[in-house]
Parts: C-alpha cells; sequence; structure tokens
C-alpha cells in the first residue's frame, strides 16, 4: 500500500483536492438550498408547502448517479457547456439537499408550536420568527442526522468518477487500470476518504455535546 502511494502520490493528492472542493461546496449549497425547502414544506402557504414536497420527493427518490448524468449529458446538449467536475457537484448538491431539507423539517415541526406563536404575538414576522427562534432549535436538535448527511455526501462524490470529474475515486480507478495494483490502490483511496469523514464525524459529536 506504500508503494501504491508512494509511486502514484500526486495524483493521489490532485484527486484528493478535488474530492474535497467538490464536497465543500456541495456541502455550503446543499445546506442553504435543503434548508430552504424544509421551511417551504412547512409553511402556512399551501402552494409553497406543495413546491417543497414536490422537490424533496422527487430529488430523494432518483439515484444520484442519474442526476449528475442529467446534468453531464443533457444540460451541455440542449443548454450550457459543463464539465464533469462542475456537473458531479451540482448533482451532488441537489441531491443531498433533498436529505438535508427532510432533515431540518423534522428538527422544525419537533419545535413547540408555542415557540412560533409567542414570536409572532410579540411582533414578529414569520420569516423573522423562523430565523431568530424556530431554525437555531431546531438545528440543535438535528445536529447528528446532519453529521450523517455530510459524511454521506464525502462518500457520495465519488460519483464525479462517472463523469471524469478527477476526484479521488476517478484517480484510483486510473491508477489501478494502469498499475493492475487494485488492492493496494482502493486501500489508499479509502484511506484519503476517511481523512476526510473521520473529523467531520468527531467534529458533529464535539458539536453535539458542546450544544447539549
Amino acid at each position: 500500500m506504500i508503494t501504491a502511494f508512494t509511486n502514484n502520490w500526486q495524483n493521489f493528492l490532485t484527486g484528493f483536492g478535488w474530492t474535497i472542493l467538490s464536497s465543500v461546496v456541495a456541502l455550503f449549497f446543499s445546506l442553504v438550498i435543503g434548508s430552504l425547502f424544509a421551511i417551504l414544506e412547512v409553511v402556512p402557504v399551501k402552494f409553497l408547502r406543495v413546491i417543497g414536497n414536490i422537490y424533496v420527493e422527487i430529488f430523494r427518490n432518483i439515484p444520484l448517479l442519474v442526476i449528475t448524468m442529467f446534468f453531464y449529458l443533457v444540460i451541455p446538449l440542449y443548454f450550457v457547456k459543463i464539465n464533469g467536475f462542475t456537473a458531479g457537484t451540482i448533482g451532488l448538491t441537489i441531491y443531498t439537499s433533498a436529505f438535508i431539507a427532510e432533515t431540518v423539517r423534522s428538527g422544525i415541526i419537533s419545535v413547540d408550536p408555542g415557540q412560533m406563536e409567542a414570536s409572532r404575538a410579540m411582533g414578529m414576522k414569520y420569516t423573522q420568527a423562523m430565523r431568530y427562534v424556530v431554525l437555531p432549535q431546531a438545528f440543535k436538535m438535528v445536529i447528528p442526522p446532519l453529521g450523517n448527511q455530510f459524511v454521506n455526501l464525502v462518500k457520495n462524490s465519488s460519483v464525479l468518477a462517472f463523469v471524469a470529474g478527477f476526484d479521488l475515486m476517478y484517480q484510483g480507478n486510473a491508477i489501478a487500470s494502469q498499475t493492475f495494483d487494485t488492492v493496494n490502490t482502493y486501500l489508499v483511496v479509502g484511506l484519503f476518504y476517511l481523512i476526510i469523514t473521520l473529523p467531520i464525524s468527531y467534529y458533529m459529536q464535539h458539536l453535539e455535546r458542546k450544544l447539549a
């Protein structure tokens, strides 16, 4: 395994960098988009609730690879040219945001409805009450499942390998096909994924204990 890394360390580090970049970008935007659709799912306006529910149900039930291939093949064909990395990151963002939306929604509905009623009685608008009162409590409650979603996002970033995203798995596949040292190559790939996912898991556990 050490030899597999030392002989191909540049390729591994390149893939590692692209994986981190894709994961960070997708994590940020999926959290923002997911939170917005979670709010849409619980607002008093039925039309907005329907939109939120449709988004979540569609993208939670379509495989990540299908979403990614749509952006990689269909969008460049009819709309605008995008590379594999961009297509993979967009697909990863949309797919993960649907799961985050459902996670955050569960946190919102678990907050005592009296919190919203009291905030409105004090003169807050609905958006202000949601932002300053309900959402902070909801996020505290859903830290563990959010942490799981973040870890899954990193692991799911391997989908970029199917669209020439130059990520860690893409580089691992290329090295394995050239050297035929499949076992050691994928052991190195697995260790790199652990380098990303383990700190996320420990940090989310620390954050959960801190906010308990």
